[in-house]
């Protein structure tokens, strides 16, 4: 035998290669997945350090303390004699610094709480649409379209309105509007996949179409799905912001992004930093998703990767 042939032999011999360690191996190669994950790393860090970093009770009220303080920082000169406070003091006397800190953890809360409910009701939807097809999917998709009709921020507030404000209604009405999107996304990658060999095979075979759906074609249908709910939460923050500042989502004294800046809109003049920290803030973990989305997208999807 030549030792092409043995070579090819060898070759054909070894396992073959794990598509999530490839996958990996490909986000790792794109920089901008690099950069998304680490911010969204020092997020997820600062929200569950948060009770550590924190210098004070994010809901207290300090006695004795200006409102609208600025920042004092004493490395940076800031005289001893007074109370440090890293981000100042905001119009309610309560240190901004720490109610930062605690924004994360609502923040992403909200993001992967909304964003799971999301996939979960919309990818059964979806999948369930397009396996089956006829009167059923016709009769989901049309629902889904009324659903798409609306601006999702709109319907969020309608759907607010109706439920009552607070941080669980918004997390539910952030988490309804983001259903049909990613119930389309299911059923064209159902359609797609339900017409391979395999699956025509075991249907061949007499194996229950419920096996089929969840067992075969399900788990050859999530990579859309994964990368566009990763590009979703950041979405989702943004539109809980939207609502907390708007009065119908988180409410005082709770330290979430959006509803600080709904308290500090006035100030944009005598205490700008009280609206930048958190609007940054907002805009680092949005960039962190977005980034490390675009890297899935292009790691998970083979015809990049060859």
């Amino acid at each position: 035998m030549s030792t092409e042939g043995k070579l090819g032999g060898r070759s054909s011999a070894q396992a073959p290669s794990n598509l999530w360690l490839d996958a990996l191996r490909h986000l790792m190669e794109k920089r901008s997945a690099v950069v998304g994950s680490i911010l969204l790393g020092f997020l997820v860090a600062v929200a569950i350090l948060a009770p550590v970093l924190a210098t004070h009770n994010p809901t207290e009220i300090l006695d004795g303390v200006k409102r609208n303080t600025p920042p004092c920082i004493h490395l940076l000169g800031c005289p001893r004699e007074q109370p440090q406070h890293l981000f100042g003091i905001d119009g309610n006397s309560r240190d901004f610094f720490s109610r930062v800190l605690y924004g994360a953890r609502f923040s992403l809360v909200i993001g992967f709480v909304s964003v799971g409910f999301a996939i979960i009701f919309g990818t059964l939807l979806g999948a369930v649409s397009g396996y089956l097809g006829g009167w059923l999917d016709n009769t989901i998709m049309r629902i889904m379209d009324v659903l798409l009709a609306f601006p999702y921020l709109l319907l969020a507030i309608a759907i607010v309105a109706v439920l009552g404000p607070g941080l669980m209604n918004a997390l539910l009405a952030i988490s309804i509007v983001s259903i049909p999107g990613y119930a389309r996304i299911a059923r064209a990658s159902v359609l797609a996949v339900k017409e391979m060999d395999y699956v025509t095979a075991d249907r061949a075979l007499g194996v229950s179409p419920v096996r089929i759906l969840f067992r075969r074609i399900l788990p050859n249908a999530m990579t859309p799905l994964i990368v566009q709910g990763t590009l979703g939460i950041g979405t989702a923050i943004v539109e809980a912001a939207a609502l907390s500042f708007l009065g119908l989502g988180a409410q005082p004294p709770t330290p979430e992004w959006g509803i600080m800046l709904g308290e500090e809109r006035n100030n944009i003049f005598n205490a700008p930093h009280l609206l930048f920290i958190p609007g940054f803030a907002i805009t680092l973990t949005v960039l962190g998703f977005n980034l490390l989305g675009d890297g899935l997208r292009d790691a998970l999807d083979p015809r990049l990767n060859r």
